[in-house]
């Protein structure tokens, strides 16, 4: 399997460009790949490129783009994850395992019952630390367009923002409806999950008169880092790239 880069300034064919840091560790330390071995990079902005190892020097690896592919493995349904914050191991996986199942955007919310608090410094790292999961995961499934991980922000503030979902979901045990009761979406969805608690009951009112319908995912009650790739999955089955 040939390795992917993500690189974050615009590719142009025939360029000769130096692999982020981070990249060039893992391309020279871990992979031991050789000036010649065939590599492909993505800037995110779609398609990606054919490369190849020119040099590798002490923390720098050298690449040639080659050719340009228009390769796009986008989920056709456009859905932003709007996870409350959970711990920070289960809060990656779920990031992760997002960005893998085709996830268009994150948005991270603090709510009543959340146990993990973030200071501006501590929440200014982890967005950083988060991208960086995105971008790791773009390379590993094969993605070339780079979900958006927004900043953290209170729940209410999120709901009071101007939306152009055609669908909004808010993920509830008690809920009546599920999935697969729903018409296909004609346009973006947002899919809210709470805590490892919860959202309060005012929460979810206030949700409800933001325009989020609730469903349920089934008789069994799931963890907050498996409800919303599970969710996804469901999505990309019952509308999306797995029928």
């Amino acid at each position: 399997m040939i390795p992917r880069f993500f690189f974050a300034s615009p590719l142009a064919v025939g360029r000769e460009i130096a692999l982020p840091p981070s990249a060039a560790h893992h391309a020279s330390a871990v992979l031991r790949l050789k000036p010649g071995d065939a590599v492909t990079l993505f800037d995110g902005r779609g398609g990606e490129y054919a490369a190849h190892v020119a040099r590798i020097a002490a923390r720098r690896v050298d690449v040639i783009v080659g050719e340009h592919r228009l390769a796009e493995r986008e989920s056709p349904l456009e859905v932003t994850l709007v996870q409350a914050l959970i711990a920070a191991d289960r809060m990656d996986y779920v990031i992760q395992k997002s960005v893998e199942l085709g996830v268009g955007a994150i948005a991270p919310v603090v709510s009543a019952r959340c146990v993990t608090r973030l200071d501006a410094e501590r929440a200014a790292r982890r967005l950083e630390h988060w991208r960086q999961i995105v971008v790791a995961s773009c390379e590993q499934c094969g993605r070339n367009r780079v979900p958006a991980v927004h900043a953290p922000a209170e729940l209410g503030a999120w709901l009071r923002r101007a939306s152009t979902a055609a669908v909004r979901l808010l993920l509830a045990p008690s809920a009546g409806a599920t999935l697969g009761e729903l018409a296909v979406p004609r346009g973006g969805i947002e899919l809210l999950v709470g805590p490892e608690g919860g959202f309060a009951r005012d929460e979810e009112q206030a949700a409800s008169a933001a325009g989020f319908g609730a469903i349920r995912a089934g008789p069994r009650i799931l963890r907050t880092e498996t409800a919303g790739p599970a969710m996804l999955a469901a999505m990309n089955a019952l509308w999306g790239d797995w029928r």
